[in-house]
């Protein structure tokens, strides 16, 4: 199974994708714990990219290792090494190529053999003879050992309705363990399954009790720019911190957010009140770069921006309807001075970005009166 473990190669200028699991590796007597990478274009890398026909030599010969003996020597890389001590391993050569061969498939967005299985059971409830079940018990065997557990996502029950509905009433479970299968159990796996279909089919429609998980609107950027004065359509460059939009807090106007920022940021009334009356926000962060900051600043500064950019949208109405527009739109803001504040091609935090998107939600709170 790939879960996150994801990785590509490129070959001929085309990215290949891939995922890695660890494996044991034998040369001149001594174990070697290594990653094993394994592509969709079905070439598995374990000290060198080989095929899956050679991958299964490697196996048949103990190169890649299945079985560790007491008393082996064994080391991991810059890391450890040991020696094995009664050594209990769950693999096999034919398990672990089933399962590299079911990689691939996944790799390739193919069903593996529990896709397989799973879709032979479909045709055997849709029409219940035993040559169809037959046709499951096959597919079921097929999928190897170690990862049939989880062949229906159920960890709860786990395989067993599985196990129950390819043996059928009278026959015994494919693991060979327990009484016959009662005609009750068989009932039960035929109810599980007929509940499992209605439930997939009806899935894709259900709507979650809170609401989509992801965006329905693409993602916007808000470019690093540097305006000089407010204009009547603005657009997305209005959303920016330095866009001239006066702000009220207490007694103090700042001309931008910016200016509120950096003139907060500051030790020194002094300085303080000459960062706020700097020219624009470029040179409004240039004073406030020379001067000290305040004690604490580093731990209050989202904090200090989340009330700033509160004030921003609730002074500008006009403003507020162009963050609305954004709808739910993830928000990237491109800053050039800071990785903290800016997304900057994804080597950024987007703090702005995320507190935008913060603002807009009690925007929106707002609008439809949900206190």
């Amino acid at each position: 199974m790939i879960g996150n473990r994801l990785t590509h190669r490129t070959a001929d200028g085309v990215r290949v994708p891939g995922t890695w699991r660890h494996a044991f590796t034998c040369n001149g007597g001594s174990y070697f714990l290594t990653d094993l990478f394994i592509y969709a274009d079905g070439l598995v890398d374990c000290w060198e990219l080989v095929t899956l026909d050679e991958f299964e030599e490697k196996l048949r010969s103990g190169w890649v290792a299945t079985s560790l003996p007491d008393g082996g020597r064994a080391s991991a890389h810059d890391l450890a090494s040991w020696t094995f001590g009664e050594p209990h391993t769950w693999s096999t050569p034919e398990l672990l190529l089933a399962e590299v061969r079911d990689t691939v498939d996944e790799l390739n967005g193919r069903p593996d053999s529990t896709g397989r299985c799973l879709a032979a059971v479909d045709v055997f409830m849709g029409d219940r003879t035993e040559d169809n079940r037959a046709a499951a018990l096959a597919a079921y065997l097929a999928i190897p050992e170690t990862v049939r557990l989880y062949a229906l996502g159920d960890m709860d029950r786990k395989d067993l309705p599985l196990r129950v509905l390819v043996a059928g009433p009278g026959g015994r479970t494919p693991d060979g363990h327990g009484d016959p299968v009662t005609q009750e159990e068989y009932d039960e796996a035929i109810a599980y399954f007929e509940q499992r279909a209605r439930w997939l089919t009806e899935a894709p429609s259900r709507v979650p009790a809170d609401g989509a998980a992801d965006s329905t609107a693409p993602a916007i950027k808000i470019y690093h720019s540097y305006p000089q004065r407010a204009l009547e359509h603005p657009g997305k460059g209005a959303l920016r911190n330095d866009y001239p939009a006066p702000i009220t807090l207490g007694d103090l106007t700042y001309p931008s957010v910016a200016h509120a920022y950096w003139a907060l940021s500051v030790a020194e009334p002094q300085a303080r009140a000459a960062v706020a009356a700097a020219g624009t926000g470029a040179k409004a962060r240039t004073l406030a770069a020379a001067a000290p900051r305040r004690e604490g600043w580093d731990r209050a500064r989202t904090a200090v921006m989340a009330r700033l950019l509160r004030a921003k949208y609730e002074q500008h109405p006009g403003l507020a309807e162009v963050l609305l527009s954004t709808g739910d739109a993830t928000v990237l803001y491109d800053d050039a001075d800071s990785g903290f504040w800016g997304d900057n091609g994804g080597r950024g935090r987007n703090w702005t970005g995320r507190l935008l998107e913060l603002v807009r939600s009690e925007l929106l709170a707002g609008q439809a009166r949900i206190d």
